[in-house]
């Protein structure tokens, strides 16, 4: 017995011709062992079947691997105890404006090609269709979720090396090319997949999902069985080419069309070389080494022995396995005609159940009609890229001049500083004199989360997030009455597929490395989908004007997004306006001369202190008689003054040091203490005691209201756990 109490292999014939008949599936299996623990638990009588999944774009026609191949191996899996999900993805199709970016065209050629594989005989009791749109729209939060965890868990480095995917190199790409292999990573868990069943071509992501597991901390790893990719039929060609006519046989082909295919196919008896040699030496295309690389024989063995049972025929000699063939081939028993006129022959009878299914199936055959129809007139073609797309929010259109603040990065110690410095960015364009909706507060939670702010704890990010909003609307009602507070994951989820087909065309429309200018950590592929999805969240503020910070990154961001408005409206789009970046100078507090090498809370004002925590700050506070350059107290208080949030800075002294007085100016306060007329000694207190009644009514709001207190109390309790570890969290 197995250490699991179960059987093993050798004590379990069922299993045993289950496992191998898996194997047969794929030229590598990550890994043996672990397929085998599924096996024990999964796909027997009376067990719940194991899931298993590929994916595929309907974008156009279906090759013989796609077709007969697939349908081979789907059957094989299936009979092991298997469902098959088959991920039918219209959603990329649509994004990549495939059949001119209409999705009724795209989903008819993905039941075309259901209808194919049905008459290539797929066993399709065990077969299931997930159609892409649909099930991530119905499950938008648990998927895009996924796929920002998977994001911010990975470096730029490493999700290059999977986008051979998309038959592409690592030079050059595109910041949407960065995003492809998440999502397909993503699908991995989302569909629940036990074994991923792609070709080698895709094993890197595949691999990425295993990664991911340990990253994540999960325990069950999804198993690839990775399928042998067909060589292209012409010399040089390590798989077939779409763009290629005569370099695969597509199924719907014909028989005088397998004539010239295979008339011109390489077919070599030595072993490669040159370009043929590459090819047949790319691991991203082939793990099992073949130095002949000859199309002809890879298809007698790949398609026609695939099925079970199967025999071939070619000059006048009946093979029972593909070695024979070989062997005969390479002797000179078979010559190069022969084995071509038997693959044509075996190939040919293949394909002719599929074309008789187009001819006698109404159905399908009205599937064929339309393509065929849209081919005639153009309109399968890959149409350029879309006009703008932007996700619309109801209470934000239609509103005329609208000023969008984006929060800084969320941490659990909120700085007063910042809160009153967004408080000032939204006090610079809106106008409390005017009624209406003014200015849109922007809190990129999802942004925030994918680029592992505070450790990339959901909750954490959303308390400090509604912390800093709760503070804003208590500190300055009349300004936050005129302010729409945007939550970025909520509106996207209002309508992902726009957001999503929004954030992707941004993508599209710039290289990785022009988004990563924009980023804190250009290592990180966390960074890359940020910084689309900020492009996308602007876009869907309507906003003419981006306001930001002076010296901060927002500011790169915001350039960001108008330069690719007016990339889009050079193209002929100007369904948006270019916004306008507007930067807004914000001093600092910091409350100390030197600056710390590491951030240290007694340096800043926060805005959970309370007396005792704050006092003590302003107490040590640098603050120099007569100096104006740097002293933190006096920054303060005019800041406190000319925002509005403090009436005045009241000074409480003897009458020989100057007595009582009330300084309800910036400019006031700052020529008394200029002058010597306003001490150290005096300004700090009064400082101390105004930053307490600024902050009084945050503190009673917090202890009314239990939701509020456990934000408080959550915040703090992540300070707690993290806080050990030094600097800001």
């Amino acid at each position: 017995m197995a250490e699991s109490g179960k059987p093993g292999v050798e004590e379990d014939p069922e299993l045993q011709s289950r496992l191998a008949k898996l194997l047969t599936v794929g030229e590598e299996c990550q890994t043996v062992p672990e397929l085998t623990r599924l096996l024990q638990s999964k796909g027997a009588e009376g067990q719940p079947r194991f899931n298993l999944y590929d994916g595929f774009e309907p974008s156009g026609r279906m090759h013989i691997a796609q077709g007969i191949f697939k349908a081979i191996n789907v059957n094989k899996c299936t009979d092991a105890g298997g469902h098959f999900i088959f991920w039918v993805a219209d959603w990329f199709g649509l994004m990549n404006d495939k059949m001119g970016g209409d999705m009724e065209k795209i989903q008819v050629v993905g039941k075309y090609l259901i209808e194919v594989w049905k008459a290539a005989g797929m066993n399709m009791e065990h077969v299931e269709f997930r159609w892409c749109q649909e099930a991530i729209t119905n499950e938008a939060e648990a998927y895009w979720g996924q796929c920002l965890d998977i994001a911010r868990r990975f470096t730029v480095s490493r999700i290059k090396k999977c986008c051979t995917i998309m038959g592409r190199g690592e030079g050059g790409l595109s910041a949407a090319q960065i995003l492809y292999p998440i999502m397909q990573c993503t699908d991995i868990f989302f569909l629940k997949a036990d074994i991923c069943q792609l070709g080698v071509d895709q094993r890197k992501v595949n691999m990425l999902a295993r990664e991911y597991c340990d990253a994540a901390g999960l325990k069950k790893k999804p198993v690839i069985l990775s399928h042998h990719m067909l060589f292209g039929l012409l010399a040089g060609q390590a798989k077939m080419s779409k763009s290629d006519p005569d370099s695969a046989v597509f199924m719907e082909d014909t028989r005088e069309d397998l004539v010239r295919k295979f008339q011109k196919a390489y077919c070599p008896k030595e072993a490669a070389t040159g370009a043929a040699a590459a090819a047949a030496a790319d691991e991203d295309m082939h793990l099992t080494k073949d130095e002949l690389a000859n199309p002809c024989l890879d298809y007698v063995k790949q398609i026609v022995f695939g099925p079970e049972g199967a025999t071939f025929t070619a000059g006048g000699t009946t093979f029972s396995d593909a070695d024979s063939v070989r062997e005969a081939f390479l002797s000179g028993a078979l010559s190069e005609e022969d084995l071509k006129a038997g693959l044509v022959d075996a190939v040919d009878a293949m394909l002719a159940p599929v074309r008789h299914h187009f001819e006698t199936d109404a159905t399908a055959k009205g599937y064929l009609d339309q393509i065929k129809e849209w081919k005639a007139k153009g309109l399968d073609k890959t149409a350029p890229a879309s006009a703008l797309k932007r996700l619309r929010i109801a209470a934000l259109e239609g509103v005329g001049d609208l000023h969008a603040v984006f929060a800084p990065a969320p941490y659990a110690q909120i700085e007063l500083e910042e809160v009153l410095n967004i408080l000032a960015l939204l006090a610079s364009k809106v106008d409390t004199a005017k009624g209406g909706l003014q200015a849109v507060l922007v809190l990129e939670d999802w942004n925030a989360f994918v680029c592992n702010a505070m450790t990339g704890d959901k909750a954490a990010i959303r308390a400090s997030m509604t912390m800093l909003s709760t503070a804003l609307r208590i500190l300055a009602p009349e300004v936050m009455e005129r302010v729409f507070v945007l939550w970025q994951s909520e509106e996207a989820m209002r309508d992902s597929s726009t957001y999503w087909v929004s954030v992707i065309n941004v993508g599209r429309k710039n290289s990785c490395d022009r988004v990563l200018q924009t980023a804190e950590d250009a290592t990180q592929a966390g960074q890359v989908v940020a910084g689309m999805m900020h492009v996308a969240t602007a876009l869907a503020t309507n906003a003419s004007t981006l306001v930001c910070a002076s010296g901060t990154r927002q500011e790169a961001m915001h350039n960001f997004v108008k330069e690719y408005v007016e990339g889009v409206r050079s193209s002929g789009d100007d369904s948006i306006s270019i916004p306008d970046v507007s930067v807004v100078p914000c001093p600092t507090w910091r409350l100390k001369e030197e600056v710390a090498p590491v951030w240290d809370a007694s340096g800043s004002v926060l805005l959970l202190d309370n007396d005792k925590e704050l006092n003590p700050k302003i107490k040590k506070a640098y603050c120099r008689e007569k100096e104006l350059d740097f002293c933190p107290p006096l920054t303060i208080a005019c800041r406190c003054l000319t925002l509005g949030v403090a009436k005045q800075v009241q000074i409480s002294r003897k009458e020989e040091n100057g007595g009582d007085k009330a300084y309800t100016t910036a400019e006031e306060i700052t020529a008394d203490f200029g002058s010597g007329a306003l001490h150290p000694g005096d300004l700090k207190p009064a400082v101390a005691k105004m930053l307490n009644d600024v902050l009084a009514p945050v503190r009673e709001a917090i202890k009314a209201d239990k939701d509020l207190k456990k934000v408080e109390s959550d915040l703090k309790n992540f300070v707690k756990k993290n806080g050990k570890k030094g600097g800001r969290w």
